[in-house]
């Protein structure tokens, strides 16, 4: 009996990794442009209603996971540096099973205050636009143009791991691009981080 413990543990483990949805390609529309999330404010916005001139940053990201924590400073650099881009900035949270924990409401909005998120930061319910998008873990970027495709996905910077000794700035050079007019350089980065808490 038990040496068929390892090939069903394996087979398992192959179904939950295909399981994930496909990830969201270069130059796709933005899903669901219009479908509103709710803010921590308890206010809803949709990607539409968050889009500046230039296009809009989505980024999946949470509270405390230490990929997120150590992501802090490049994080807060990007999303301002887009913010005065004129490319919109929202934040979802998808870890849908962590809502009675630390991605609730609540704690979501603690963790907002500190660090001064001037964009809104929604719920993602039952992980549907992390879904839709692909996204697999946090932080990660997707990026869209002013028409709403997207140009961009991936890592803020190209060490993720240690920020501090990163050497180029991915999202930043990719935002400058894009509002310049320029064709992206750099399309995809590999986006580390924890994995996105879904229902199973």
């Amino acid at each position: 009996m038990k040496k068929f413990l390892l090939p069903i543990t394996v087979l398992i483990a192959l179904v939950a990794f295909t399981a994930l949805p496909d990830e969201l390609t270069i130059g796709a529309a933005i899903p669901n442009a219009t479908k509103k999330m709710k803010d921590i404010s308890g206010k809803e916005y949709s990607f539409a209603d968050v889009k500046k001139k230039n296009g809009l940053l989505v980024v999946f990201s949470c509270n405390t996971c230490p990929w997120v924590v150590k992501n802090q400073q490049v994080a807060a650099e990007g999303y301002g540096y887009a913010l005065g881009k004129e490319v919109g900035v929202i934040v979802l949270n998808s870890n849908e099973t962590s809502r009675g924990g630390d991605d609730s409401p609540a704690r979501m909005k603690e963790y907002a205050a500190a660090q001064g998120y001037k964009y809104p930061y929604v719920m993602d319910d039952n992980s549907a636009m992390a879904d839709a998008f692909g996204a697999r873990v946090t932080p990660e970027c997707y990026l869209f143009d002013k028409d709403m495709k997207l140009v961009y996905h991936g890592a803020i910077t190209d060490n993720p791991k240690t920020p501090s000794a990163s050497t180029r700035d991915h999202l930043k050079v990719a935002i400058d691009e894009m509002v310049s007019g320029k064709d992206v350089s750099m399309k995809t980065s590999k986006a580390m981080g924890c994995g996105i808490k879904r229902k199973s």
